[in-house]
């Protein structure tokens, strides 16, 4: 800022948003003071321990450090989810043989109740049921036995073969002959057991144990491990009196006298106990427990509970997907009522406001659009793709129902790269496909700082300004080539800095362009191109579609998700519909089919009602740059916190790396939730697009380890935010972290799926429980196909569903130990390969060391200041020739008058005539790129696309107030809304205190120094 006093002290910055009105900031994902010792890093170690750093640096290729570090930090994390699956196979299968064994549990199920009216004439014999109705009992005594009696201790049992271990010779239990006077009975007066059933005609009645409910545990009956054994002839024959030093008798009688009936625990202390808990259950036993003991109990109640968990979040899921695609959706994406169309504001404190493009502006030919088209940016990244691809997904975005006075596109190339089998480099293909404005043929390269690490964070851009003319539309459009430093010409991609810095260029742009802060060169380039394209400065802009170069929006795309924005305020981020377009190239593209289904239909659409989407797809996504709070607005996108840490470029550990180079669309949504939490993050099925997806494995496997690691290292960050929407089970954080869980488990998954279905196919079904395994796999393999019938009514989903389910062990198992076990690959593989390029390295790595000097950062006056100066200098200079005399020049009027704060003739003159020119251009001033010179192989536009050869395309584009096909007129609305002569205000004329063509406030145009609204506040259309 120059000194009061001195030149230039006249032109003060405007304020608009200032960092204090903003509310506390989410603690940052990225950690900037990294420590160097944690309990991870720790960790890491003790678990590697096995594989020193020599072993790694010899044998394993890592000679660095770091590269070390990051493959201890993998078999961390792989450890960590070995563990997690052991947990889910323990759980599901191994907890019930712990706590309710096999033995116990069959026989909980499978019992013979005796001793009621259902069952007479029976009684038991060692725990089985007869039928005394034909009996003739051989004993000498009058014998008439009670129903359901236990007759064991009136039969000599022989001593079993569980008795005769050594460990058992000193308890008199094991040994006793109970068939004396005293015992209750007589002794044993129905003989030998082997002979005595047969000689009283005694009949079995079932091959099931007899079944005993706690009440008929009565007294000398005792329960162990589930048995229940009659021990009352034991305890008359030895006069109820323990052998002394016998710990078997102590039990015993101990459970006696102290009225235990589960004697279970007294019988576990040691080893010779549990045989002898073994030895009286083939002596004495008189049945099983016909109810649970306590850990089937608790087995029984683990999985009912977890059963209404899973199943009613599943059902939940179901329910609330239906509900939002027939109710919720639709009340969105319709056309907004006039009392939710905001108007359009502006920044009116800052220093160019009611300034007028300068080099005669092509806004004036693109007409006005609808009310409520908000001004949007069609951001288009391009890496390697071919022509057909490149000129498909702009076709498609310029034939939106929207209007090209709101829209501008803006396509990045990703570096001087010829993609595989194209004939030319990405750069070229996209420049060639617009026609070039004449007042910025032949562009400059700007420095800016990029996303990357070392000597790389400075990078270069040339900035190309046309229009893509298709069909009726001509669509103004940027094109921003990354070309790289001198440096770097020779390098395999110069100027590749990826995908997160081309998005990173758009958004600090807007955010520089909001608050008004220092720009790099390339900002302000860009600035004075969307101000001459469309006739407005870019802080008009609201929106911004986020658009792969490989899809194809529909033609309501665009309409549906900005009348979504304007519908709902508090949305940031919206998503469409990913369908496939070549779904029957390959049996890969075929099993994909139903998984973007699904994806589309069943999860995110759960996850819009509570509003937060987890993860919006880079390929197809809109997000707010600002939003309207009252009367004033706040960054979005374009807020410095999320700007500064999506951009950052020192990623050092594994989880930073996997956060940041593989995953960015996820890491950019998780940034937006984590920042905005009472915002909405929403996916709307109407807006649809199609998109080209792997036809080979190799390239699925590299894509979905990309996406799988991504999503398990942002799911860890998105399931610490506590003040998500929901509560307990129906909460965001709860569906987080049972979708952690759920990825992290995937291999296991399949495994148990399948013996699922095997258990399925074997299991008797004689209770209500052996039917919940049956339904849990019919819910989760079937309830989709439900969902397919009820949103889309297309049968032939179904088929791929069936396709889906074949490849389980692909999606389950083969895909995710792919993707754990190359944690620690960076790489985007095989998913965008380059004309003879080797394996890719990614753009983690640093080189060389950066020199912040070669990249200047200006406010927008310094840069225009600097620029006027070279005008006057250049008209000064031109004038000097013509008068051929250097006398008396005129010095430099630095102050405001010299058209910084008000439209001026005078002072673009020099600039109408030459309109190209930049200050850069410039020999006296510091120039960050010395204009004489080329670096590499910059496109150019073809003289026959000049735009000398198409007057026809400016002459005939004579846009209406509203569009002919807008439904804003007297048409009516397709969505169930009609209006009736809604146009635009005035007629199209301009009133007192509007805007003009330009974005120019006309009440400033009318006086040199305007009354200013509080700082930050929006001005408004009347």
């Amino acid at each position: 800022m120059p000194i009061r006093g001195e030149r230039g002290a006249t032109l003060r910055r405007g304020r608009t948003l200032v960092r204090q009105d903003r509310g506390q900031a989410a603690a940052p994902m990225i950690a900037k003071e990294k420590r160097k010792l944690t309990a991870w890093v720790v960790y890491s170690k003790v678990i590697s321990f096995w594989a020193p750093g020599v072993l790694l640096a010899k044998l394993g290729g890592m000679p660095d450090p770091n590269m070390q570090q990051a493959w201890r930090e993998k078999i961390a994390l792989f450890s960590l989810i070995v563990l997690v699956c052991c947990i889910v196979v323990y759980v599901t299968i191994f907890l019930a043989m712990t706590f309710c064994p096999q033995d116990v549990a069959k026989k909980q199920s499978n019992v013979f109740q005796i001793g009621d009216q259902s069952t007479p004439n029976t009684i038991g014999i060692l725990g089985y049921a007869y039928d005394t109705s034909s009996a003739h009992w051989t004993a000498s005594m009058s014998f008439t036995p009670t129903p359901g009696q236990d007759l064991t201790p009136f039969f000599n049992v022989p001593i079993p073969s569980e008795c005769n271990s050594d460990k058992l010779k000193n308890f008199r239990a094991a040994n006793y002959d109970v068939c004396v006077d005293n015992n209750g009975n007589n002794g044993c007066p129905l003989g030998d057991v082997d002979k005595g059933i047969d000689a009283n005609g005694l009949e079995k009645m079932d091959q099931r144990p007899i079944g005993y409910d706690w009440d008929k545990v009565g007294s000398g009956y005792f329960v162990i491990n589930g048995e229940v054994l009659n021990l009352t002839p034991y305890l008359l024959a030895v006069d109820k009196k323990a052998a002394k030093g016998d710990m078997l008798d102590e039990a015993i009688f101990g459970a006696a006298n102290a009225g235990l009936v589960d004697a279970t625990l007294l019988f576990q202390r040691t080893s010779e106990m549990k045989q002898a808990s073994k030895c009286l259950m083939a002596r004495f036993k008189a049945g099983v427990l016909a109810k649970d003991t306590p850990g089937c109990f608790a087995v029984n109640l683990f999985n009912y509970v977890a059963l209404i968990i899973i199943g009613g979040i599943v059902l939940t899921r179901f329910f609330m997907a239906v509900v939002f695609q027939y109710f919720l959706s639709w009340q969105l994406v319709r056309r907004p009522p006039r009392e939710k169309i905001r108007p359009l504001s502006y920044n009116a404190a800052a220093p160019w406001t009611g300034k007028k493009p300068q080099t005669g502006g092509a806004a004036a030919k693109l007409g006005k659009g609808d009310e409520d088209e908000l001004f949007t940016i069609m951001l288009v990244t391009c890496y390697s793709e071919g022509e057909e691809s490149i000129r498909g997904t702009c076709d498609s975005l310029c034939l939106t129902d929207f209007s090209d006075s709101r829209k501008l596109l803006f396509i990045v190339a990703d570096g001087i790269i010829k993609g595989s089998g194209n004939d030319r480099s990405t750069p070229d293909i996209c420049v060639d496909m617009i026609e070039q404005d004449e007042a910025f043929l032949d562009p400059q390269p700007c420095s800016y700082l990029a996303v990357a690490a070392g000597s790389k964070q400075h990078n270069m851009a040339k900035v190309y300004c046309g229009h893509y003319c298709v069909g009726d539309h001509r669509t103004p459009t940027l094109i921003v080539v990354k070309c790289g430093t001198p440096e770097e010409q020779e390098a395999p991609k110069p100027g590749n800095r990826g995908k997160r810095d081309s998005q990173i260029i758009l958004m600090n742009f807007f955010s520089r362009v909001i608050f008004n802060e220092r720009m790099v060169p390339l900002h302000y380039d860009l600035f004075r191109k969307v101000h001459h394209l469309m006739g407005v400065t870019p802080d008009l802009f609201e929106i911004v579609l986020m658009v792969d170069a490989d899809t194809k929006v529909y033609k309501d795309s665009l309409r549906l998700l900005v009348n979504c924005m304007n519908n709902d305020q508090m949305i940031m981020g919206l998503c469409g519909e990913t369908k496939i377009a070549n779904k029957r190239d390959s049996w890969v593209t075929a099993i994909q089919v139903f998984e973007y289904f699904i994806s589309h239909h069943l999860s995110k659409a759960f996850e819009s009602v509570f509003g937060g989407v987890t993860c919006l797809p880079g390929c197809f996504c809109m997000y707010r740059l600002k939003a309207r709070k009252g009367n004033d607005w706040v960054p979005i996108l374009t807020k410095p916190e999320i700007c500064e840490e999506y951009s950052q470029n020192v990623v050092e550990t594994l989880h930073e790396k996997n956060l940041l180079l593989l995953g960015e669309d996820r890491f950019l949504t998780t940034l937006m939730l984590r920042n905005f939490p009472a915002r909405k993050m929403m996916f709307m099925p109407q807006a649809i697009c199609k998109t080209l997806v792997p036809d080979e494995f190799k390239v699925l496997l590299s894509q979905r380890r990309r996406w799988i690691n991504s999503t398990v290292h942002n799911l860890m960050e998105l399931v610490l935010v506590r003040n998500l929407c929901g509560t307990f089970c129906l909460s965001m954080q709860f569906s987080i972290f049972l979708d952690l869980v759920g990825t992290v488990a995937l291999p296991v998954a399949v495994v148990l799926t399948y013996i699922l279905i095997v258990r399925a196919c074997t299991t008797k079904y004689n209770s209500v429980a052996a039917y919940l395994p049956l339904a849990m796999l019919i819910l989760v393999l079937f309830l989709p196909g439900v969902l397919i019938m009820i949103t889309t009514r297309k049968w032939v989903y179904i088929a791929w569903m069936f396709v889906y389910l074949l490849a389980l062990p692909v999606w389950n198992l083969i895909l995710p130990v792919y993707a754990y076990w190359h944690f620690d690959d960076f790489s985007w593989g095989e998913t965008r390969k380059v004309q003879g390029e080797g394996k890719d390295k990614g753009h983690g790595d640093a080189e060389g060391t950066f020199d912040a000097s070669k990249v200047p950062l200006k406010r927008w006056e310094d840069y225009e200041r600097k620029r006027l100066r070279s005008i006057r200098r250049k008209e000064r200079q031109d004038q000097q020739f013509d008068d051929g005399s250097s006398y008396n020049m005129p010095t430099v009027d630095d102050s405001a008058k010299a058209g910084l704060l008000k439209n001026s003739v005078e002072d673009s003159m020099y600039y109408e005539s030459h309109p190209g020119y930049s200050f850069m251009n410039d020999s006296t001033t510091n120039s960050v790129y010395d204009s004489s010179g080329t670096i590499g192989h910059y496109p150019q536009q073809h003289p026959q696309q000049s735009l000398q050869q198409h007057p026809q395309q400016y002459e005939l584009q004579n846009y209406p107030t509203v569009n002919s096909n807008s439904v804003y007129g007297n048409d009516p609305d397709p969505y169930g809304q009609s209006y009736n002569d809604f146009s635009y205000p005035g007629g199209g004329q301009q009133q007192h205190g509007g805007y003009d063509d330009f974005g120019g406030h006309q009440d400033q145009q009318q006086q040199q120094q305007p009354s200013r609204q509080r700082p930050g506040g929006p001005r408004e259309y009347n």
